[in-house]
């Protein structure tokens, strides 16, 4: 009878193939596994509140932007009324440094009252750029033998026109900067006033940001060091999927509060920038990477690099990518020339956008897809819900949080910038920053906590056998235990190869 029975044991998982036959991966336990409602209500709510805090320091803190502006008929050397359709105009700005980061030209026109009539016109704009060092020394940056006619839109409803990004200046290298404006093909409408708008970021907020950055960089290096050491007393093997990813997250949430960013005041060029688009969108499709490939792996442990990670990786590949090109695209463009915008080369960036809106809508339906999938298979399971609920749990927290952001008009890179290039984009104070980088940080230090194991003894250690919680509590019977396979070998056999008591 022990024979029969041995025989069906070895075959049993081509007789009758149950779910848990294909989990045969052994993984390091999680802090998951052994916390109590009690400890999952204090984790929620420490992230909620220390989310708080970070929001009413930043609703104490400056406003993001700064905005002066200059009146056109105070520039004009002509008392012609026409000329506000000519120009030129003047514009000199106010004593600048490195720390405003950046600088928007903005016009703004107002035509005499046309009984509400709704119109829409064509037509180019000339912007000369001098730079003025500390010493005043003025230096050309734009002069008519490289400047380009740009053409704009003026839409109009009343009185009333739509603001006109006119130059981008995507760093400060000067303490002063002249600007000179000319309008061309405009004179049809008379105009009752032109303004013009600096607008930079805010000194003080950006000296908050550099202190708030350096903050958010210790701690994450400290966390990677601290799961990097918690997670070294195992083989690589036996960490599980989370686990592996935890530090994946932790180090590119490292180069997302960008350790380069007091380069952005120090190096006058648009390569820190570019690196902390690069940065920004690499550790956000990581994220949804990392969404991806919990929901789908666990429903299975045959996790191949061809079948499990090829698929995702060209499907966040193709999101990283447009999104990175998009960022780099516009501020390569707007090195050469202050004055280009997206509108100029609209065939191009149009198709671009529409790549990336699939790319998106793509990466969100394979995720709901594999929600579904994972609900439905492993819902009812225990420990496998503890791990769906609360990956989905701050997930939810997490989207809900950044869509509320985005409608609240400040995102990251390319969005940011031409959030902050909108006149009717102003903030109050700097809580959108803090939102923003407070809320990422957040999550993967929670995660971070959850996913990496807990206090365990030497004896614990021994007995850590299969990713699946539900076959390590079954009660095994003496041959198991004493002549297990290689699939029940203790974690710590690489510590302790020596040690037989299994």
């Amino acid at each position: 009878m022990s024979q029969v029975s041995d025989l069906f044991s070895q075959f049993s998982k081509h007789i009758s193939p149950a779910y848990n036959h294909d989990r045969c991966e052994r993984s390091v336990p999680m802090r998951l596994y052994s916390m109590q409602k009690r400890e999952f209500a204090l984790v929620v709510l420490a992230f909620l509140a220390v989310y708080f805090l970070l929001i009413v320091i930043g609703l104490s803190g400056p406003p993001i932007t700064e905005i002066e502006h200059q009146v056109g008929t105070l520039l004009d050397n002509k008392d012609n009324p026409k000329s506000l359709s000519k120009g030129p105009f003047y514009i000199r700005t106010n004593q600048l440094s490195s720390y405003h980061q950046q600088l928007w030209l903005i016009g703004k026109m107002q035509v005499k009252d046309r009984d509400g009539e709704t119109f829409q016109k064509n037509f180019q704009v000339e912007v000369s750029i001098t730079g003025v060092t500390a010493a005043n020394v003025p230096l050309s940056l734009l002069d008519s033998s490289s400047m380009h006619n740009r053409t704009r839109t003026l839409q109009c409803v009343g009185k009333n026109c739509q603001e006109i990004n006119l130059a981008h200046l995507g760093f400060i290298e000067f303490s002063h900067y002249i600007f000179v404006v000319k309008f061309f093909c405009i004179e049809e409408y008379a105009l009752s006033q032109v303004l013009f708008f600096f607008k930079s970021y805010n000194p003080a907020f950006t000296q908050m940001e550099i202190w708030f950055r350096l903050i958010f960089l210790l701690i994450t290096g400290a966390a990677f060091v601290a799961a990097s050491g918690s997670l070294r007393r195992f083989h690589w093997r036996d960490w599980s999927m989370e686990q592996k990813w935890i530090l994946i997250l932790l180090f590119l949430l490292f180069l997302f509060n960008d350790p380069q960013f007091p380069l952005v005041l120090l190096w006058k060029s648009p390569f820190p920038g570019i690196l902390d688009g690069l940065f920004q969108s690499s550790f956000l499709c990581s994220l949804l990477m990392f969404w991806l490939c919990v929901y789908h792996g666990l429903r299975q442990n045959n996790r191949s690099f061809k079948s499990f990670y090829l698929p995702k990786l060209i499907l966040v590949g193709s999101l990283w990518l447009s999104a990175f090109t998009l960022a780099v695209w516009e501020r390569s463009n707007e090195l050469r020339d202050p004055t280009y915008s997206y509108e100029v080369d609209v065939h191009h960036y149009q198709g671009f956008k529409t790549y990336f809106y699939i790319s998106c809508v793509a990466c969100v339906l394979a995720l709901v897809y594999f929600v579904i999938r994972a609900y439905s298979e492993l819902q009812s399971m225990p420990y496998f819900d503890l791990r769906l609920n609360f990956v989905t749990f701050f997930m939810v927290i997490i989207l809900l949080a950044t869509i509320s952001m985005t409608v609240l008009r400040f995102g990251v890179g390319i969005l940011e910038d031409h959030f902050v290039s909108d006149l009717n984009t102003t903030y109050a104070s700097s809580s959108e920053f803090m939102c923003f980088y407070g809320l990422f940080n957040l999550y993967v230090y929670t995660m971070a906590y959850v996913y990496l194991p807990g206090d365990v003894s030497p004896a614990q250690l021994a007995n850590i056998m299969k990713d699946n919680p539900t076959i390590s509590m079954m009660n095994d019977s003496d041959e198991e235990i004493l002549f297990g396979d290689e699939c029940r070998k203790p974690l710590n056999s690489r510590v302790s190869d020596g040690d037989d008591s299994d």
